[in-house]
């Protein structure tokens, strides 16, 4: 299953919900000395065209980052790298998560990305081609099994499924569990949408039932259009760096706001 193209979402509120806790973590990362690890297993193409014809027949960008985009300014780190990307290509252009973290990570840093889709594989290289990432074709989850623990073993995982294929959802609790036995100190992200069908509830469940020390954080928006399913977004967290409880509140006030 590989009909899932994030062109027709990128930066939509989903995306600014993820992607500025994504940022704000990095940043909090990176501010020690110690090299980090960060690993995407399902990366996308990396860059994005909010004027393209895809993310325009959507709209979503429109009622996401282009309305909250004003928010984020040099205090925050999305903010910062969301400057910095418009800067070199452009007003409408977005980064996805693999360049977000290209540009908050340091040369100490290792950046290790898998994507399937061949055209978005494609893509993914030829923005990432001079960051010093390593751009796999290739299923995330056996990636992610295959390298963890990573060195450094300090670190982010970001697992970021597009839930086209349904037993996503009852693979994922014991692909957390795996990867959290191989790397009990990485910081895993575990993003889900929150449909009208409560699709995610019992992953979330199950997953907090396996870690009790995990934390989930969601965000409730409107649906973009009439008939359109998502109507929030969240991330399960394991081992979330200190004060995160704390942003995820206020970018949920945020996008609440909207």
């Amino acid at each position: 299953m590989l009909s899932y193209q994030h062109s027709y979402h990128a930066g939509n509120l989903a995306d600014v919900h993820k992607h500025a806790l994504l940022a704000w973590v990095l940043d909090y990362m990176t501010a020690k000395d110690k090299p980090i690890s960060y690993i995407e297993t399902h990366s996308g193409r990396g860059l994005y065209a909010l004027d393209a014809r895809e993310a325009q027949k959507t709209g979503e960008a429109a009622a996401g980052i282009l309305r909250a985009g004003h928010a984020f300014g040099p205090d925050h780190p999305y903010g910062r790298v969301l400057a910095k990307v418009r800067a070199q290509h452009g007003d409408m252009a977005y980064p996805g998560s693999p360049l977000i973290a290209a540009q908050l990570l340091r040369a100490q840093d290792s950046l290790t990305l898998a994507e399937l889709h061949p055209q978005e594989y494609d893509a993914l290289r030829q923005v990432m081609a001079g960051t010093g990432a390593t751009v796999q074709r290739r299923d995330g989850f056996e990636l992610a099994q295959a390298i963890c623990p990573p060195t450094p073993r300090r670190g982010v995982l970001m697992i970021d499924p597009s839930y086209e294929v349904k037993s996503d959802y009852t693979q994922l609790p014991d692909f957390v569990t795996t990867i959290r036995r191989k790397w009990n100190v990485g910081v895993i992200m575990l993003w889900y949408p929150v449909l009208n069908a409560g699709l995610h509830r019992q992953m979330v469940a199950q997953i907090s039932a396996n870690h009790p020390d995990v934390e989930c954080y969601e965000t409730a928006f409107p649906p973009v259009r009439e008939g359109h399913r998502m109507t929030g977004s969240g991330l399960v967290v394991i081992n979330p760096p200190w004060g995160m409880a704390q942003e995820a509140a206020r970018i949920d006030s945020l996008i609440r706001a909207l």
